[in-house]
C-alpha cells in the first residue's frame, strides 16, 4: 500500500497544497508523479492528463459565463441600492446585519449568480456600523462563509447544480450511476450541520460584543458609499437587471443548463444596455478574472483524476484500505471524510475536490455495500469539508477582504479558524450520520 501511485500522488497533492503552492502546480505535479511511479512514460502521462481534462470542459465554461454575468450585476449599480436601504435602517440590530449577510450570501450562489464579488462592494461601507453596534467580526465571517457554502451542497441552482452535477458525473463515471437529482437529497443531512455550525457561532461563541476602533477608513468608506450611490427610486435599468436574473434562473431550470442560463442572462444585460458594447470588454474582462482560475482548476482536477484511474493501481489501494477497515461502514466513512478533510484544506475548492475523490472514493464505497444516496452524501462531504477554514478558499477569502477592509480583521485567526471549528466539526458529524442512514 506505502508504494501505491494513487496514495503517494495524493500525499504529495496534500503536502504541496499544505504549503501554499499554487494548486494548478501542485495538481500537474502529483499527476506526473502518479504516472512516473505507476510506471507510465513521461510523454503518455501527460497525454492522458490533457485528454482528461476535457471532461470537466462544460462545468469550466459554466464558472466562466457566471462570472461574466456576475461582474454586469455588479456593474448594474444593484449593490449600492441595498447598501443604502441597509444605512437607512434607522435602529438597526446586530441580528439583522448578520442574517441579512448570511442570506445575501446565499442569494450569491442562487438566485443572483455574483458568487464573493459581492463581498467587496457591499461589506466594507457597514463596518462602520458593524463596529457601532460591536458586532464580533468572527460572527460575520461565519455568517458569510454558510452563505457561500451551504446553498451549492443541497440547492439545485446556479453554483448547486454544478456542484451536485460534477459528483453525479464523477460517481457514473467511476461505476455507480445515480441521477443527479438525487444528490440534494443526500445532502440534506450534511447542510444541517452547516445551520448548527452557524447558529453556535451566532448565539454562543462570537454573541458577546466586541470592540474595534472607528477608523477614519470607516467613516471614509461610509462617506464613498453615500457619495457614489446616491439614494434613487426604482428605475428602469434595475428592472431590466432583475429580468435578466428571473431569465437566467428560468432557463437554467427548464433545460437543467447552467452555461445555457447564464448566457441568456448576459445576452438581455446587453440587448437592455445595461452594459454596452463599448464597456463589455471590461466587464467580461472582470468576470473571467472572478471565475477563470477556479474554471482552470477544474479542467486539471479532472486531468489529475483521469491519471489516477489509468495507474491501475486504484484496486490494490481500495484492497488496501478495505484490509484496514475490514466491513465497517463507520470507519470507513470516518476515515473517508477525514481524506476529504485534508484534500480540500489543500486545494481550497469543494468543486475541485470531487472528480479527485471519487476516483478512489466510488470503488472502496461499492466494496463496503455503500448505497448510491450514502455514497454520494460521502463524496459531496469529503468535497465541503475543508472548504471553509481553508486559507485558498473563496468561502475563507471572499469574507476577508471585506471585513478587512480597515485592517483590523485577520484572515487566519479571524476567518480561516473560526469557519473551521464551526462548519467542518458539524460537517464530520452529519456527513456520518448521512453515510450510515441513507
Amino acid at each position: 500500500m506505502l508504494d501505491n501511485p494513487v496514495l503517494i500522488s495524493v500525499i504529495i497533492l496534500t503536502v504541496l497544497s499544505l504549503l501554499r503552492v499554487h494548486v494548478i502546480f501542485a495538481l500537474l505535479i502529483a499527476a506526473i508523479v502518479a504516472g512516473l511511479v505507476a510506471g507510465l512514460p513521461l510523454s503518455e502521462t501527460m497525454t492522458i492528463f490533457i485528454d482528461g481534462m476535457g471532461a470537466q470542459s462544460g462545468t469550466a465554461l459554466s464558472y466562466i459565463l457566471l462570472g461574466i454575468f456576475a461582474a454586469m450585476i455588479a456593474h448594474s449599480g444593484i449593490p449600492g441600492v441595498l447598501i443604502n436601504r441597509l444605512l437607512a435602517i434607522k435602529k438597526p440590530s446586530k441580528y439583522i446585519f448578520i442574517f441579512g449577510l448570511a442570506l445575501t450570501a446565499c442569494l450569491s450562489g442562487t438566485l443572483i449568480p455574483v458568487h464573493i464579488a459581492f463581498i467587496p462592494i457591499l461589506v466594507p461601507p457597514l463596518l462602520y456600523f458593524f463596529n457601532k453596534l460591536k458586532i464580533d467580526r468572527r460572527a460575520l465571517a461565519s455568517a458569510l462563509t454558510f452563505g457561500l457554502k451551504m446553498p451549492y451542497m443541497c440547492i439545485p441552482v446556479a453554483y448547486g447544480l454544478i456542484f451536485q452535477g460534477i459528483i453525479a458525473t464523477e460517481m457514473t463515471k467511476n461505476g455507480m450511476a445515480i441521477n443527479q437529482t438525487s444528490v440534494p437529497v443526500a445532502m440534506i443531512i450534511p447542510a444541517i450541520g452547516m445551520w448548527v455550525g452557524l447558529f453556535i457561532a451566532i448565539f454562543i461563541t462570537y454573541r458577546k460584543p466586541r470592540n474595534y476602533a472607528q477608523t477614519n477608513e470607516d467613516i471614509e468608506f461610509l462617506k464613498e458609499a453615500k457619495d457614489e450611490q446616491p439614494r434613487r427610486n426604482f428605475e428602469l435599468r434595475d428592472g431590466i437587471t432583475i429580468f435578466a436574473v428571473i431569465v437566467a434562473l428560468a432557463i437554467q431550470l427548464t433545460f437543467s443548463s447552467l452555461v445555457l442560463g447564464a448566457l441568456s442572462g448576459i445576452i438581455v444585460m446587453f440587448v437592455g444596455r445595461i452594459v454596452t458594447i463599448k464597456e463589455g470588454e471590461d466587464v467580461v474582462q472582470g468576470g473571467v478574472k472572478l471565475m477563470g482560475g477556479i474554471a482552470f482548476i477544474m479542467l486539471i482536477a479532472s486531468g489529475y483524476a483521469t491519471i489516477l484511474k489509468e495507474t491501475n493501481a486504484i484496486s490494490e489501494l481500495v484492497n488496501a484500505v478495505n484490509g484496514v477497515t475490514g466491513d465497517s461502514k463507520l470507519i470507513t466513512a470516518i476515515l473517508l471524510l477525514f481524506i476529504g478533510l485534508l484534500v480540500t484544506m489543500g486545494i481550497g475548492t469543494s468543486f475541485g475536490t470531487v472528480p479527485i475523490l471519487a476516483v478512489v472514493f466510488v470503488p472502496l464505497c461499492i466494496s463496503i455495500g455503500f448505497s448510491p444516496l450514502a455514497t454520494a452524501a460521502i463524496i459531496g462531504t469529503a468535497g465541503a469539508l475543508g472548504d471553509a477554514g481553508s486559507p485558498a478558499s473563496d468561502s475563507t477569502l471572499g469574507p476577508t477582504s471585506g471585513l478587512n477592509a480597515d485592517g483590523q480583521h485577520d484572515h487566519i485567526w479571524d476567518t480561516c479558524v473560526p469557519t473551521f471549528i464551526h462548519y467542518n466539526i458539524p460537517l464530520f458529524i452529519f456527513g456520518i450520520i448521512a453515510a450510515m442512514v441513507l
